[in-house]
C-alpha cells in the first residue's frame, strides 16, 4: 500500500484512492503508485470494476509544478520512459469497467487520470481542463490524444489551447464528463454505476472494452477483425455457457456468471 495512493476492496469494486493533501498534485511518488495500483487491480480476480477517486474535495489539480519547473529535456525525456503517461497506460489497460469520480477540480495530469477511465461522473461544482499551455507546455499524460478521442479535434483544440477552466454544465455538453450529481453524491453515483457489473461476464466485459479501446486505433477493417476475433474468444468462457444456457432456459438478463 502505497503513502499516497491505495487500492481499497469492497464488495468486488476497488477503489483506487488519491490521498495527497491539499490537491492531490501528482509527483513522481504518485506516478509510481499509480502504476503499481493499477497493475494491482488488473490482476485480482476479486476486483470486478474499479473506481478512481481523489476525495471529498478534489480530484487531482495537475501535476507537481514545483517538481518538473527546473528538469530539462533530458531530465524530462528520460523521467517519461516511465513516468505519468505511462501511469495512466496502466490504468487505462485495466480489463474491467472503471469510473472516475471527480470533485472539485480535475485538471491537467488529474483531468488526463479521468480521461483514462471508461466513465467520469462530476460534482456539480466541477471544474476540469487542460491548462497545461499557460505553463508553456503542452499535456504530455493522454490529454491531447484521449481529449481528442472523446470529444472531437476541435473542441478538444479549444480547450487545450486556451487552457481554460470547464465547469460541470460544459463539461457535460462537450461530453467531458458523462453525469453531473452533487458533490456529496459523486462516490455512491459512481459505485451505483460500477455494482452493475460485480455479477457481471468479466471475460466479455474486458473482451468488449478491448474491442472498443482497440478500434480505435485502426481502421474499420481492422477493428471489425479485431471485434471478430474477440467475439470468438468468448467462446471458450463459463460465462457464455452459463449466459446461452440461462437466456433458452429462463430468458435474458438472469444468468448467474462466474466471472471465468
Amino acid at each position: 500500500m502505497g503513502e499516497f495512493v491505495r487500492l481499497e476492496v469492497e464488495g468486488a469494486i476497488g477503489t483506487i484512492r488519491l490521498d495527497r493533501p491539499k490537491m492531490n498534485a501528482l509527483n513522481r511518488q504518485i506516478e509510481t503508485e499509480l502504476r503499481e495500483v493499477a497493475i494491482e487491480a488488473a490482476e485480482r480476480d476479486d476486483i470486478r470494476a474499479v473506481i478512481v477517486y481523489g476525495g471529498e474535495k478534489v480530484f487531482a489539480a495537475g501535476a507537481d509544478i514545483k517538481e518538473m519547473a527546473d528538469m530539462s529535456y533530458a531530465d524530462m525525456a528520460a523521467k517519461e520512459q516511465r513516468g505519468l503517461s505511462d501511469a495512466m497506460s496502466q490504468v487505462a489497460a485495466i480489463p474491467k469497467p472503471t469510473v472516475a469520480a471527480l470533485t472539485g477540480y480535475a485538471l491537467g495530469g488529474g483531468f488526463e487520470l479521468a480521461l483514462s477511465c471508461d466513465r467520469r461522473v462530476a460534482a456539480d461544482d466541477i471544474k476540469v481542463g487542460q491548462p497545461e499551455i499557460l505553463l508553456g507546455v503542452i499535456p504530455g499524460a493522454g490529454g491531447t490524444q484521449r481529449l481528442a478521442r472523446l470529444i472531437g479535434p476541435s473542441k478538444a483544440k479549444d480547450i487545450i489551447y486556451s487552457g481554460r477552466f470547464v465547469e460541470a454544465e460544459e463539461a457535460l455538453a462537450l461530453g467531458m464528463v458523462d453525469e453531473i450529481v452533487p458533490s456529496a453524491d459523486v462516490y455512491a453515483t459512481a459505485k451505483r454505476w460500477a455494482e452493475q457489473f460485480t455479477g457481471g461476464a468479466a471475460r466479455a466485459l474486458a473482451a468488449a472494452k478491448a474491442a472498443i479501446d482497440g478500434g480505435l486505433d485502426v481502421d474499420l477493417d481492422n477493428g471489425l477483425k479485431l471485434e471478430t476475433h474477440l467475439f470468438a474468444g468468448t467462446f471458450a468462457t463459463e460465462d457464455q455457457k452459463i449466459g446461452m444456457k440461462s437466456f433458452i432456459e429462463n430468458g435474458p438478463g438472469k444468468a448467474k456468471f462466474t466471472g471465468r
